[in-house]
């Protein structure tokens, strides 16, 4: 088994993952944010370790999954692209996808798998399509509670700097247990502080790192410079390497694997580097307020109803009309959703004595993450005055979130 991971570990697609930030363009407002996928994949798998051989150990009928629980952590985010998910949204395409692709046909990691067990891979694709006959096996990896979440939360919040995401991790892995008649992963009724402790956590994360407004520009300018750049790669106007103009011209998901894993973080970088005395004005000056954190701001409009927030837009575009070339790149909305609790994949589950019962049912605090979060953000320049425009609308609010 070990001699496997190592294996794995030592593949050509899995290395690549030091070349995948795990923040995407969260290191342009946190700037200790410089991990990669790699670290994190290690970190999701050595954890699944713990928590399994834990629940194996008082329940033996687990231990014939160790090695797809132990391959499946490690691997799960093999198909990611540059930036992580940051490039799902600038080019399209699935992570998922990529990495049942990479299983099956990448000869480097698959050889290993079917050489260590004929039936490996195919347990470990149940596991990814939520589709293992004993749901705990999966639920470890990919549910509300699982190790690849665990690990992105406490790693996420030491990178960023932020306190409130520090877990504790041995609590958790005590309260985690095994339902014989349901095999649902569940947790014991005495380790529902713990549980309650990680949503909330999970919670602020989101709210505070993962949707702060500074990424929301950052992933919105790496949005409109790659729409430009399509447009010029069409007309025949941008040059590129094979692998980029590959991602520019196709749909993500059909690209040949080589072509994908040819992909990462320096490769992106490398032509917004090139582009930025690209003789199209606006690719060019994307790609140095990308490169250089020249970044446009945000303004919280969410105090407005929808069709303000659609006045205020409006009223930004022709406030901008003659300080920008195209006010539908440099104006735009950005609409946020956070909810710190969903019943994904069935939830969380609690053990009591009258059986397994929802964890939403038992605590409070878990009622109100339930409840989502709406945010609408106003991204313009960083020099337009908002509260001249804001002003014009019943509700005032002249605080334009900065930034770092």
């Amino acid at each position: 088994m070990e001699a496997l991971l190592i294996g794995l570990i030592d593949t050509s697609p899995f290395q690549r993952l030091r070349r995948i930030r795990q923040l995407g363009t969260a290191n342009l407002t946190f700037h200790g944010a410089e991990s990669s996928r790699f670290t994190h994949s290690l970190g999701v798998m050595v954890i699944a370790r713990r928590a399994f051989d834990r629940l194996a150990v008082m329940y033996s009928e687990l231990k014939s999954h160790r090695a797809a629980v132990l391959c499946a952590a490690l691997l799960h985010d093999v198909g990611h692209g540059p930036f992580s998910h940051t490039a799902e949204e600038v080019f399209g395409g699935h992570h998922e996808h990529w990495t049942v692709r990479i299983l099956e046909q990448a000869a480097e990691i698959r050889e290993r798998l079917d050489h260590f067990s004929p039936t490996l891979r195919s347990e470990i694709e149940q596991i990814y399509r939520h589709q293992h006959p004993v749901p705990c096996v999966w639920q470890l990896v990919s549910s509300q509670l699982d190790c690849d979440r665990i690990d992105y939360l406490m790693r996420d919040s030491y990178s960023t700097g932020a306190s409130y995401g520090q877990l504790d991790l041995d609590r958790i892995i005590l309260a985690l247990d095994y339902d014989p008649a349901s095999q649902q992963l569940i947790v014991a009724r005495k380790g529902l502080g713990a549980i309650e402790h990680y949503l909330v956590v999970r919670y602020f994360m989101y709210a505070q790192i993962y949707n702060h407004p500074k990424n929301l520009v950052a992933t919105w300018v790496l949005e409109q410079l790659i729409s430009r750049a399509r447009i010029l790669m069409a007309a025949g106007k941008l040059e590129a390497d094979d692998t980029m103009t590959a991602w520019l011209s196709c749909e993500i998901d059909m690209l040949p694997l080589d072509q994908y894993l040819a992909q990462d973080d320096y490769g992106l970088y490398y032509h917004l580097q090139r582009w930025q005395t690209h003789k199209d004005l606006i690719l060019a000056d994307l790609c140095q307020r990308f490169v250089n954190r020249r970044l446009p701001k945000a303004t919280d409009i969410s105090q407005y109803t929808y069709a303000q927030q659609q006045d205020i837009l409006s009223a930004a575009r022709c406030q901008a009309y003659e300080q920008v070339p195209d006010t539908d790149v440099y104006v735009s909305l950005r609409h946020i959703r956070n909810r710190g609790y969903t019943l994904y994949q069935r939830g969380i589950k609690l053990k009591t004595p009258e059986g397994l019962v929802a964890i939403s049912q038992l605590s409070p605090l878990v009622q109100t993450l339930i409840q989502p979060c709406h945010r609408t953000w106003l991204l313009h320049p960083a020099d337009m005055p908002t509260a001249e425009i804001l002003q014009k609308f019943e509700l005032v609010d002249t605080n334009t979130t900065k930034g770092n």
